[in-house]
C-alpha cells in the first residue's frame, strides 16, 4: 500500500488516452479504484473502466489493446467484463482496465462507490483503515486481502449506492 500520489490522475488520464485508438467503440473512461479518490492510500495500479457500445465489438479490438502492452484476460469472474492487465518489464502492475459495456448495471456500483468516498472522507478514511488491516492480515496474499476487506466494501457500496441515487435523482 502507497501513500495517495497526486500522479495518479494524470497516469489514468495518459492510460484513458491511449484507449482512444478503439475509436467510436470507446464511449467514455473512468478513473476508479482507490487511486481515484484524492487522499486515499491504495495499492499503486491505476484501475480504469472503459465503457464501450459491445464487447462482441471490443473482443474484435482484443489485438489492439494488446498491442498497448495489456495482457487480456476476458471476463475473469465477472460475466459481462473484460479484463486486461499492464505491467512493467519487472512484472510490476501499473493499470488495470474494467470493460464493461456502457449500459451494464456494473457501471452504476463502481462510479457510486468512488463518488460516495469522494465525498465522505470520514468514509474514505474508515475504508483505508480497512484496507491496512487486510493487509496487516494478509501480507502479500492479494486475494485473502480482497476476500478480508470484502464485507466492509458490500456494506459501503450498498450505501454509496443509495447515496448515488439520491444525488443523481433516480
Amino acid at each position: 500500500m502507497a501513500e495517495y500520489d497526486p500522479a495518479w490522475p494524470e497516469n489514468a488520464a495518459i492510460q484513458a488516452k491511449r484507449l482512444r485508438l478503439l475509436g467510436p467503440v470507446l464511449v467514455q473512461v473512468h478513473h476508479i479504484g482507490s487511486t481515484s479518490v484524492p487522499g486515499l492510500a491504495a495499492k499503486p495500479i491505476i484501475d480504469l473502466m472503459p465503457l464501450v457500445t459491445s464487447l462482441a465489438e471490443l473482443d474484435q479490438r482484443q489485438y489492439q489493446i494488446e498491442e498497448l502492452g495489456y495482457r487480456w484476460l476476458g471476463e475473469l469472474g465477472i460475466p459481462g467484463r473484460r479484463y486486461c492487465s499492464l505491467t512493467d518489464e519487472n512484472g510490476v502492475r501499473l493499470a488495470q482496465l474494467h470493460f464493461f459495456e456502457a449500459a451494464s448495471t456494473q457501471v452504476a456500483r463502481h462510479i457510486a462507490f468512488r463518488d460516495y468516498l469522494r465525498h465522505h472522507p470520514e468514509v474514505a478514511a474508515s475504508y483505508e483503515a480497512e484496507k491496512r488491516r487486510a493487509q496487516r492480515l494478509h501480507p502479500g496474499d492479494v486475494h485473502a486481502y480482497t476476500d478480508e476487506k470484502a464485507k466492509w466494501v458490500r456494506e459501503t457500496e450498498a450505501a454509496a449506492l443509495k447515496w448515488f441515487e439520491r444525488e443523481n435523482g433516480r
